[in-house]
């Protein structure tokens, strides 16, 4: 037993610990009742008579010795974890709470994921605009409505220099640049001198999407509609197209969902019809088309266009759009986003 003990003191002065993990580990080890200087003391009991007080001395000796390198390899991690040099003493002492993302944003971004998986890419553009860009290059008639000072924001009075009314401008941009084919959708921005309510503003959120190529039909925007629809609220949803007017596009129309509320029975939301008007779309008209440098002879496209607000009210059912931007943070705290 005197040569174990023997070995043990001459180990004691080797432990080394790199961390309190394994200092306590050691501890553990030597020093707690079913260690190995905890078992020598039980063993101790067994030792014959002329042999208790030199055992009893080097037992003694080797606790002391075990306990005072433990304190030692302590104190050593104590100065370490006092040191402050890694501490920013400039943070708050109170959490920091993360923010998430706007609904604005997180619908924008899945409206852009969608188009995305039917290959069309981001275009974006200015936000303060020419004339040309935002209404004559897409076959606005000289005096149509929405040139005047009710419906558009002028920069200085000048009648040439607006904030674009909608996101066509960036579709007419990269029309003048690039020739087909041209599959995007541009995101952004757009701004309309309405009085602010419930259910307008004077700025909101577009999504347009643009594809020209040879052979383009109304059979293939129907089919792009169909699918961003079910993509977005749900297989089960269907659509219906009705016939309208819009001066960029020839034939027009608009598109309905079949109200996700109340699966199309009818609502007072869909006011008891069982459709939701979402957007507008149509074939190119071939005006836009040659006034962009694209020979409408060999080219043909669909465009379509829809309010990220309109979006995001059917699938939030947010019912005043004034909410999404007055930065109320027990409103924007309500949505999550993936990522």
């Amino acid at each position: 037993m005197i040569d174990k003990i023997k070995a043990l003191l001459g180990e004691v002065d080797e432990w080394k610990a790199a961390n309190a993990d394994e200092l306590e580990t050691l501890r553990i080890r030597y020093l707690s009742k079913k260690g190995e200087v905890g078992q020598l003391m039980n063993d101790f009991r067994n030792v014959a008579s002329e042999q208790k007080r030199e055992v009893g001395q080097y037992l003694n000796q080797l606790k002391e010795k075990a306990q005072q390198r433990i304190n030692t390899l302590r104190d050593e991690f104590a100065g370490t974890e006092n040191n402050t040099d890694d501490y920013d003493l400039t943070r708050t002492a109170y959490p920091v709470h993360l923010g998430t993302r706007h609904p604005i944003s997180i619908v924008k971004k899945e409206i852009c994921d969608i188009f995305g998986r039917m290959g069309f890419s981001i275009a974006e553009g200015p936000e303060i605009e020419d004339d040309w860009h935002v209404f004559s290059s897409l076959n606005f008639a000289d005096d149509h409505p929405a040139r005047d000072m009710q419906d558009t924001f002028f920069i200085r009075h000048d009648p040439e220099i607006i904030l674009r009314t909608h996101t066509s401008s960036v579709q007419t941009r990269v029309m003048e640049k690039q020739q087909p084919p041209i599959r995007i959708i541009c995101p952004g921005r757009v701004y309309r001198n309405e009085a602010i309510s419930y259910r307008a503003h004077c700025f909101f959120h577009q999504v347009e999407a643009l594809y020209v190529d040879e052979d383009v039909s109304f059979a293939d925007l129907k089919q792009a509609l169909l699918f961003f629809a079910k993509e977005m609220f749900g297989a089960d949803t269907k659509i219906r197209l009705r016939p309208s007017y819009f001066p960029f596009t020839e034939p027009s129309a608009e598109m309905d969902i079949s109200c996700n509320l109340c699966g199309g029975k009818g609502c007072p939301f869909c006011k008891h019809t069982g459709w939701v008007e979402i957007l507008g779309c149509g074939m190119v008209h071939p005006n836009v088309l040659d006034n962009c440098g694209i020979s409408s002879r060999l080219y043909s496209g669909y465009a379509l266009g829809m309010g990220i607000e309109r979006i995001t009210n059917l699938k939030y059912q947010v019912t005043d759009l004034r909410l999404f931007s007055e930065n109320d943070v027990r409103f924007l705290t309500q949505f999550e986003s993936a990522d």
